[in-house]
């Protein structure tokens, strides 16, 4: 397993100290959060890419994907039962496969809970059947980039679609893309499976999974908190997962530096 941090919980940082401070602490890669790169950032310069490439390449971290695909947009859903927003919301994400293969990354995670909340009315099933065709229509184009897109079960507290690891599966099993597979997250497997989270790895089995996020219940980093994530190594290393762990925190903690020294610690 490789170790990566989520670079929007160094707020207002520069990329190059995100990326030194990243490399110096034993990162090897960094994930970002679109909306970190500017109000529109399928919308950036061939050279604005370049730039901010080279800002982590130049201290030894790769930027691995992206993640928080659809935060801090407005009127995009994946879920949506209305054409307009359906398209919109296909152009964006295609923008973001593009933006992501000239940053050099190789995935995609796909939570955005307020961007697939069902609407009013909405039946699970007709939900489950546009966010399919949606992704089928993506992956692909991500697939061609050299892109996984991973989408994310979040806990019933954040979104009232795909909440379980199960769920997760069903709608990767329903797009039946080798670019399209399963992300699981500590945090939310906390909030919304009836096991703890090492039996939901060992179950899923590593049939489906292709990306992680290691945080605590509690909103900060491994190790902060009081939950044990012990088991939750030995269930990865067990279902043979040897890809990226992505540090993802929501709370301001100690510091964005402390926060992703004692994440790393925990996790080697």
């Amino acid at each position: 397993m490789k170790f990566a941090v989520c670079n929007e919980m160094f707020k207002g940082w520069p990329h190059g100290r995100v990326a030194e401070t990243a490399a110096a602490l034993g990162y090897e890669g960094v994930e970002l959060a679109p909306f970190t790169l500017g109000p529109s950032p399928i919308a950036l310069s061939a050279g604005e890419r370049r730039a901010v490439r080279a800002a982590f390449e130049s201290a030894g971290v790769g930027i691995i994907g992206l993640h928080w695909l659809l935060a801090g947009t407005e009127g995009l859903s994946i879920v949506a039962p209305d054409q307009t927003t359906a398209r919109r919301t296909s152009e964006y994400l295609f923008g973001l496969v593009g933006l992501c293969r000239d940053l050099g990354g190789e995935l995609m995670v796909l939570g955005s809970p307020k961007q697939r909340t069902l609407a009013p009315g909405q039946a699970p099933r007709d939900a489950l059947d546009r966010a399919a065709r949606l992704f089928k229509n993506l992956a692909p184009a991500a697939g061609e980039a050299g892109i996984t897109i991973c989408f994310e079960p979040l806990a019933p507290a954040e979104t009232n679609f795909i909440n379980t690891m199960a769920e997760g599966t069903g709608l990767v099993q329903a797009v039946d893309h080798p670019a399209f597979r399963l992300h699981l997250d500590v945090k939310a497997m906390c909030g919304a499976e009836a096991k703890p989270p090492a039996e939901v790895i060992r179950e899923e089995g590593g049939r489906h999974l292709h990306h992680f996020h290691a945080n605590d219940p509690n909103l900060l980093g491994p190790g902060m908190g009081e939950f044990d994530f012990a088991p939750v190594a030995e269930a990865l290393k067990a279902v043979g997962y040897d890809r990226w762990v992505s540090v993802e925190t929501f709370a301001e903690g100690p510091g964005p530096e402390e926060t992703a020294k004692r994440s790393i610690m925990t996790l080697k």
